[in-house]
C-alpha cells in the first residue's frame, strides 16, 4: 500500500502514552510538515506551540482539569472515566493556534488542514497522537493570560485545538471502522 494511504488507514486516537520524550528532531519534523499545510489564500492563520517541558505539560493538564470540572461536568466525568487525564499523559503537546480574521470564514477550517498534516506526519514517524480540543480548558482560567504568555503565545493569537505526541503505552487501539456508504459518487 501507498505509505500515505497506510498512514491515514492505521492512525488512531491514543490516548494512554508512555512517559518516553518524543526526539527533538522528530518533534520538529512533525511540526514543519505542518507548515506546509495549505490556507486560504495563503494566510496562515495558525501557530503552532511545541510543548515538551514536564512542567508547562503539568500546568495545563492541572489547570485544564480543575476548569473542565466547572465549565463540563459531563466533559470531566468521561475524562475521569478514561483515567482521569486530560493529556493522557503525553510526553509533547503541539497548541495550535489561530488569529482570529474580521470577514474570514475560512481560519478554522485551514487550522483543521494543520491538525491532519500534524497527526499524519507523526504517524508516518512512528508517533502516536491524540487531537484534544478540551485543553483548551487551560486557557479559560483566571491566570490564562499568564500561562499564555508563559507558552510564548504571539499577540492577537488565541488557542484552537492541541495534538498530543507520545508512543502507545497500553493496548494500541484499532483505527475506526469506515463505512464506504457514506461515499456518494456521481459519475
Amino acid at each position: 500500500m501507498n505509505p500515505v494511504l497506510d498512514a491515514i488507514a492505521r492512525r488512531y486516537a491514543c490516548r494512554h502514552f508512555l512517559p518516553t520524550p518524543v526526539p527533538a528532531g522528530t518533534l520538529a519534523a512533525i511540526a514543519e510538515a505542518g507548515l506546509h499545510a495549505p490556507s486560504a489564500i495563503d494566510r496562515q492563520p495558525w501557530r503552532i506551540v511545541c510543548v515538551s517541558n514536564p512542567d508547562a505539560i503539568a500546568d495545563l493538564e492541572a489547570a485544564g482539569m480543575s476548569t473542565l470540572k466547572d465549565l463540563d461536568p459531563a466533559g470531566f466525568d468521561r475524562i475521569v472515566a478514561r483515567g482521569g487525564t486530560l493529556l493522557y499523559h503525553a510526553p509533547a503537546v503541539l497548541l495550535l493556534l489561530q488569529r482570529p480574521q474580521a470577514g474570514a470564514v475560512t481560519a478554522d477550517l485551514d487550522t483543521g488542514i494543520l491538525t491532519s498534516h500534524l497527526v499524519l506526519a507523526a504517524e508516518s514517524l512512528g508517533v502516536n497522537s491524540c487531537i484534544a480540543a478540551m485543553t483548551g480548558a487551560a486557557f479559560k482560567t483566571p491566570d490564562a493570560e499568564a500561562r499564555k504568555r508563559r507558552l510564548g503565545f504571539p499577540e492577537g493569537f488565541e488557542f484552537v485545538v492541541s495534538v498530543l505526541l507520545g508512543y502507545e503505552g497500553g493496548v494500541p487501539k484499532a483505527p475506526h471502522a469506515i463505512d464506504p456508504a457514506k461515499i456518494i459518487t456521481i459519475d
